[in-house]
């Protein structure tokens, strides 16, 4: 990346080479980031660690090695398996594309995808990372060593439309002159629910940085949907407590500690299978819509377009079964789990039940909030048919 190129977005950009020292520097001298980092490689030599550190001169080593190490560990020792498909329609030549994927885990989602790319010749992205989730100096030097750029939240008005004009900018200059590939969710946020549906605010904002029509402004971004599915999320229990918390109290704000929680359940706990499925380019798709239609129309359909891509590659678990028809109270999908699998769920999802501990604790609106998680990418699916 030019120096010159980007100062233009230095408040939001990754670091660039020639910052690399200095922010490897702060990060050894924060025993903050130590400690984090003992928890995912809890016997590592940390003046060894240093050394090594202090070794790498640009992003894109630090990337390589640091943090996808880093991932490694984490995949290794808390998933069953890591798998990618679709491989195959990712753009030829290592064209750059902007990732859109539902979002379940608010760290490895962008990680492991960037992870698999590397390992399959493609080359890591440029993640978009929401700044409510930089919590200390730590992590922003991280998250920006490791190639991430950051989006604003919590602005309002004016405020807001310059906020996303910037990105948009960024965004297209990264992928037109940087040429490198972006990854960001299909929302805000995630879906805790696991109802994933794209905002139309997001591909609102990605218009803004293009000069043409919509169409063409999205089309020069290359949008290529993920759809991503862990069999175990290790942040339900979390995001069901934070339904009940909201239905109590509608003045009910996650604090920065809950941030961290998330991080670090999501990070640290079991998510049993974990796949990411390439799909479909969607520029075909888009060359074929009615240009004149209203705004609001077209970014609906875009957002369709998106959507139906990830529902139909989804990839399905045991759980995900036994939960719609633990929900439904039905045995629709009975052929495609055994009574050990059902009673594994039950007692799965039984003791995240357990972890919750809350005022007035609704077991049942629990309960029920957590099997929609397990349920709704399933429907979504079968909505498509």
């Amino acid at each position: 990346m030019d120096t010159e190129d980007v100062s233009k977005f230095d408040d939001i950009r990754p670091l660039v080479d020639a910052e690399v020292p200095e922010a490897i520097e702060k990060l050894i001298a924060d025993p903050a980031f130590e400690k984090a980092f003992r928890y995912i490689k809890p016997d590592l030599d940390w003046e060894k660690f240093k050394q090594q550190l202090r070794s790498f001169k640009t992003v894109k080593a630090f990337k390589t090695n640091v943090a996808y190490d880093a991932v490694m560990t984490v995949g290794k020792s808390t998933t069953f398996s890591l798998t990618i498909s679709g491989r195959s329609r990712l753009p030829e030549g290592l064209v750059p594309c902007t990732f859109i994927s539902n979002h379940r885990d608010i760290v490895l989602d962008a990680s492991f995808l960037n992870v698999m790319l590397y390992d399959v010749g493609y080359g890591m992205t440029q993640v978009a990372i929401g700044d409510n989730l930089l919590i200390s100096s730590w992590i922003e030097t991280l998250v920006r060593l490791n190639n991430s750029f950051i989006v604003k939240r919590g602005v309002s008005g004016r405020q807001q439309l310059e906020v996303s004009a910037e990105l948009s900018a960024y965004i297209h200059h990264t992928i037109k002159e940087t040429k490198e590939s972006v990854w960001m969710a299909q929302r805000e946020g995630r879906a805790k629910d696991s109802d994933d549906k794209t905002q139309n605010s997001i591909l609102k904002m990605l218009n803004m940085g293009g000069d043409k029509d919509i169409v063409s402004n999205l089309m020069e971004l290359d949008i290529v949907p993920v759809a991503i599915s862990y069999e175990f999320d290790p942040c339900d229990f979390l995001k069901a407590k934070e339904f009940q918390q909201k239905r109590d109290n509608t003045d009910f704000v996650k604090s920065k500690r809950d941030d961290l929680l998330n991080m670090e359940t999501g990070i640290l706990n079991n998510k049993g299978r974990v796949h990411f499925t390439i799909c479909s380019p969607i520029n075909p798709q888009l060359d074929k819509l009615d240009r004149s239609l209203d705004k609001n129309e077209l970014y609906t359909r875009i957002a369709t377009i998106i959507d139906h891509e990830i529902y139909k590659h989804y990839r399905f678990y045991p759980c995900n079964f036994v939960a719609y028809d633990l929900q439904t109270n039905t045995n629709r999908f009975s052929g495609n789990y055994g009574p050990k699998d059902k009673k594994q769920f039950e007692s799965y999802l039984q003791g995240q039940l357990d972890k919750i501990v809350i005022p007035n604790k609704d077991e049942p609106y629990l309960r029920g909030k957590i099997l929609d998680m397990y349920t709704n990418p399933l429907k979504n699916y079968l909505a498509l048919e």
